[in-house]
């Protein structure tokens, strides 16, 4: 039996990865998160807890992060308990153009990348392109204002988290690989032709303007760094997540 610990396996990505290697059978799969019993761990501080969360452990896939920061000081104590440990592979979720956008939750994600790559631990990192949940919670806040603003010259190629999930446990149930390809969603669509999908499902209207924002991280998604358009891998489009939300 392989003994498996998700990292954020309460979160958006990580019950589906959750729910997949439990589907899989003949592992034991530890869900941890900061409110989630037994293994009730802040990753920010560390200590017994994640230890006790460890012990035993096969393999780690880390799918907990967080955009308001510390997600390096938490790859710092999981890193640390794992080696303690003797954790033989980590399998690890960033994100597509962590090194071309210079965003700071994007920078953030890359470091986590680089100290994971030296940790000395068997490892693998997929990246992947803005699941379809992460659009929608950006439609529904632009939408409570008369107008809808959205970013001028941005598209986005949004993917089914239940697909990256699937992904994560065919990774984390092989052989440490480093970095694969990465995962992206099936279409690559101007951002403010993604928002009219969202006000037709939801049946809104707003009239729609496209606003010229400044700024390096801007340029970046402007340029399509956050993109995969030669890894359209998943199945799932953004129309077909809306009609399954909210129809």
């Amino acid at each position: 039996m392989t003994t498996i610990l998700v990292t954020g396996g309460t979160g958006t990505l990580g019950r589906h990865v959750v729910e997949r290697l439990r589907q899989d059978g003949g592992n034991e799969v530890r869900v941890l998160s900061r409110s989630s019993r037994p293994y009730a761990v802040d990753l920010r501080k560390g200590g017994a807890e994640l230890d006790a969360a460890v012990a035993g452990v096969d393999t780690i896939v880390h799918c907990a992060s967080s955009p308001g920061g510390g997600d390096e000081q938490a790859a710092r104590n999981l890193v640390a308990a794992a080696r303690r440990a003797g954790v033989r592979h980590l399998v690890y979720i960033s994100i597509v153009g962590v090194d071309r956008v210079p965003l700071g939750y994007y920078q953030a994600k890359l470091a986590v990348e680089r100290q994971i790559e030296e940790s000395g631990l068997g490892w693998t990192v997929l990246r992947a392109t803005q699941f379809h949940d992460l659009l929608v919670r950006l439609f529904q806040a632009m939408a409570k204002l008369p107008v809808m603003l959205v970013p001028a010259g941005v598209s986005d190629q949004p993917v089914d988290a239940s697909e990256v999930a699937a992904r994560l446990a065919e990774l984390a149930l092989a052989a440490p690989a480093g970095r694969v390809e990465d995962l992206g969603g099936p279409e690559v669509r101007p951002l403010d032709d993604l928002a009219r999908s969202y006000l037709r499902a939801t049946a809104r209207r707003r009239p729609l303007i496209r606003v010229p924002l400044a700024g390096k991280a801007y340029r970046g998604f402007r340029s399509g760094g956050h993109l995969a358009p030669e890894h359209r891998v998943g199945k799932g489009t953004f129309d077909d997540d809306l009609a399954a939300r909210f129809s």
